[in-house]
């Protein structure tokens, strides 16, 4: 868990690979859900446009359907749950080891997300900073355009963040009231990430430790 932006999909990555998970993530299902132009998606469409949280029951489906395909694997969530209904509804359905709290100043992210650029197709993510195309506005890969999802714009942006404290800090205290919570807090993801890695080492055993940068 984590505000939108606060690396989740980084970390996320970086956790599948070195211990041998499954991942599934939110935004990736409900972006290919909108991109498919499914029932699901025009419907969650709508909310995301105007930094609004999907609803409980849309997510909570999706979310459960996914993870009946993974059912002899381990996985890793990223970006679910948001509220404590969806929290509640998780719990009751799957078995949860652990809960992991990303905490990233918002004005870091704000920072980060207004430089996004994204390919919609592949769902390649270029950062004008970080990570810029080798062609500017162009996709490395096909050289098609590349866009700013309306979620990434920096009024958006702040709206999501303001939304998400508001309805995210009852889900950290459920999960921490459960005793599954753990935080680890940094500015960017390569601080962070050695944190995580050697937390969960404590918990099963890793394949590797991949070192990124400073």
């Amino acid at each position: 868990m984590g505000p939108p932006g606060s690396g989740k999909g980084t970390i996320s990555t970086r956790i599948v690979k070195d211990f041998n998970m499954k991942h599934l993530s939110s935004g990736d299902l409900l972006r290919s859900q909108i991109l498919n132009k499914t029932t699901a998606g025009q419907l969650a469409k709508g909310y995301i446009d105007h930094g609004k949280l999907v609803p409980d029951n849309v997510m909570v489906d999706l979310i459960l359907n996914e993870l009946q395909n993974m059912k002899s694997h381990s996985w890793l969530l990223d970006g679910f749950p948001r509220t404590v209904t969806q929290a509640g509804a998780l719990l009751k359905n799957e078995p949860i080891d652990l809960v992991v709290n990303l905490n990233v100043p918002f004005e870091v992210i704000i920072d980060r997300i207004k430089g996004r650029w994204t390919h919609a197709p592949s769902g390649r993510i270029y950062h004008t900073e970080f990570n810029p195309p080798k062609v500017q506005g162009k996709d490395d890969v096909t050289g098609e355009d590349l866009i700013q999802r309306d979620d990434d714009k920096p009024e958006t942006v702040r709206k999501r963040l303001e939304t998400y404290q508001n309805n995210t800090q009852p889900v950290l205290q459920y999960f921490r009231d459960h005793g599954l919570l753990e935080e680890f807090t940094g500015r960017y993801s390569n601080e962070i990430w050695p944190k995580v890695h050697s937390f969960l080492s404590t918990k099963t055993e890793p394949l590797q430790y991949t070192h990124y940068g400073e």
